[in-house]
């Protein structure tokens, strides 16, 4: 008779037999995905891009959501946390975005809240406001110094605010308690991000914004490398993956894609798959398309609206919204990109007036051609024209200069005798320089700034939104358009731009430049570009005589026409929108 198994013999059997079990257990829990990526295979409406003659579970290996998940969180948030699908990107200065779930309410007190950072740091956190697209509610914060000094991966702050309470010494304020939420990385705005995306009403394409993808002008990607990614989001089940469809476009940060075929029950995150590789870590969320209120399709379309990226312009903009009124735009689309000034204070002023200003908030760094492409998609509805211009820019035509009192006809006789074929107007710029000025003039820039150089550079457009292509791409100044539209220059408008200001307005632009390919005035690249200031290096170092150049036409034009429709130093003055004194706004 054999002699028993000795006891190494013993757990040698014993840990072979438990490696089988373990094995036949992974391979049932795989089944049902391995199911469900073959049922989206076989169906065209939820087609994946699978290469042909790849595996199942190659298949599953290259839509995984592993990437998404190890950049979005490290461990599964607890269940109940309220800030479990709040997001956090740090931005560029150290300054941190905070987005709060879609439909998350406000935490407390928004006015005084607080971002606290894991190490225990923490810096006030100021509301933004919504985001145009999702609705989030968006926070800005600075990380704290000692936060800087930790190894990255940085990990995300939690979001407190106050709310009052009743004490034994009377009116106080609790902090909210602090969610869970130290586990969960805090993403890059330096890197890949899919930053946001907007749903082109029902049954409409979904725009997905994304950095990295395509990162030179003029570059892009095929829109057949680009996979759109719907899955939901950090629960306790893990994230799902609910549709794979192709992308429809890919130009510059904006990539069209189909929607996810329904139903798509909740709230989704979306993502971009790039040539088969991993997914692209997101911030980006998707909600099914809402009907619009009644008294929204009311609203009557306008002819002529204007929108432009702005960020600290509340002491220039009554001048620029008054004037243009008055020629005719009927509304005003503000995008915000960090105000810190009194802005929404104007805003709120110029509409109690009876102008129609509306702001969104877009704090994405260096993304104007993105804001601009979703401006173009989202108002669509409501303008059939839309002027392209910052709020240092004025339309206006010589032939206007006689004029007793502006009209709307104005703007319109230049987009109303227009061929059919003609989607886009453009107007040349006429760059106005400080005109002696060592300080804002206080009556304004039109008629504080009188002297401007001779030669015409760049142009602004106004856009007729139904004509812009499918892709949405632009250059700022001008918009690529649908395939046998064409574009024309005006031969009697033109934009006042005042663009070199007294030095301690334009030294301001040394922060950090808005477009997405235009280098910033610190980065010591593209010396001669005309998007340089001729004479400026790059630092903010107020050039020798300064208040003098770019001085080589006396055009005091516009600033006589400000005068004669609305008196001296108008800008500051408390003024009625033009619909207000009878004239028709539609």
């Amino acid at each position: 008779m054999p002699s028993p198994p000795s006891p190494p013999r013993r757990r040698g059997r014993a840990l072979r037999l438990l490696l089988v079990v373990a094995l036949a257990l992974a391979a049932l829990l795989a089944t049902p995905t391995a199911t469900a990526l073959h049922h989206h295979a076989s169906s065209p409406a939820r087609a994946l891009l699978v290469p042909r003659g790849t595996s199942t579970t190659t298949a599953k290996q290259h839509l995984n959501l592993r990437t998404v998940r190890e950049a979005a969180t490290s461990s599964t948030p607890p269940s109940g946390d309220p800030q479990a699908d709040t997001d956090a990107v740090l931005l560029p200065d150290w300054e941190v975005l905070v987005l709060l779930h879609p439909g998350a309410a406000p935490p407390g007190d928004h006015h005084n809240a607080t971002c606290a950072f894991p190490g225990g740091a923490e810096s006030p956190a100021r509301l933004l406001g919504r985001m145009p697209a999702s609705g989030r509610r968006a926070y800005t914060c600075a990380m704290p110094a000692p936060e800087r000094l930790h190894k990255p991966p940085f990990r995300a702050p939690t979001l407190l605010t106050s709310t009052p309470q009743m004490d034994g010494g009377g009116q106080g304020a609790a902090r909210s308690p602090p969610a869970s939420s130290s586990s969960r990385e805090l993403l890059r705005w330096s890197g890949r991000l899919v930053y946001d995306a907007a749903t082109l009403g029902p049954g409409g394409d979904v725009l997905v914004f994304a950095k990295g993808v395509n990162p030179r002008q003029g570059v892009n990607r095929n829109a057949s490398d680009v996979t759109c990614v719907y899955y939901r989001g950090r629960d306790a089940s893990g994230d799902a993956v609910v549709a794979s469809l192709p992308a429809a476009t890919s130009a510059q940060q904006v990539f069209r894609c189909p929607p996810p075929p329904p139903p798509a029950d909740g709230d989704l995150r979306v993502t971009l798959s790039v040539a088969g590789g991993e997914p692209i870590p997101s911030v980006a969320t998707y909600s099914p398309p809402t009907l619009p209120p009644p008294e929204q399709k009311e609203n009557k379309k306008k002819l002529i609206c204007a929108c432009t990226m702005v960020r600290d312009v509340g002491k220039f903009l009554r001048e620029w919204v008054v004037y243009h009124a008055a020629i005719g735009v009927d509304r005003f689309f503000l995008y915000d990109n960090g105000s810190q000034d009194d802005l929404e204070a104007q805003v709120r002023q110029l509409n109690t007036e009876g102008f129609h200003v509306t702001t969104h908030i877009w704090p994405w760094p260096k993304a104007q051609e993105a804001g601009f492409s979703y401006a173009a998609a989202a108002h669509r509805d409501s303008c059939h024209w839309m002027a392209f211009v910052d709020v240092d820019e004025f339309i206006f035509s010589p032939a206007w200069a006689q004029s007793a009192k502006p009209a709307k006809s104005m703007l319109r006789s230049v987009v109303d005798g227009v061929e059919p074929d003609v989607g886009q107007v453009t107007l040349g710029c006429r760059d106005f320089g400080p005109s002696g000025q060592t300080r804002h003039p206080e009556e304004g820039v039109t008629q504080g700034y009188t002297c401007r150089r001779r030669a015409e550079e760049r142009h602004k457009s106004l856009v007729r939104l139904d004509a812009v292509d499918t892709s949405l791409v632009n250059s700022i100044h001008h918009f690529e358009l649908r395939p046998g539209l064409r574009w024309e220059r005006s031969r009697h408008a033109r934009v006042n731009h005042y663009k070199y200001q007294a030095w301690d307005e334009f030294k301001l632009k040394f922060r950090r430049r808005v477009s997405t390919y235009v280098a910033d005035w610190t980065d010591p690249v593209n010396h001669g570009s005309k998007d340089r200031t001729p004479g400026l290096g790059f630092e903010a170092v107020e050039p020798e005589g300064w208040a003098t150049k770019f001085c080589d036409v006396q055009d005091t034009l516009l600033r006589d026409v400000t005068r004669r429709w609305f008196g001296a130093g108008f800008s500051k003055k408390l003024m009625i929108a033009p619909r207000r004194l009878g004239h028709s706004s539609s």
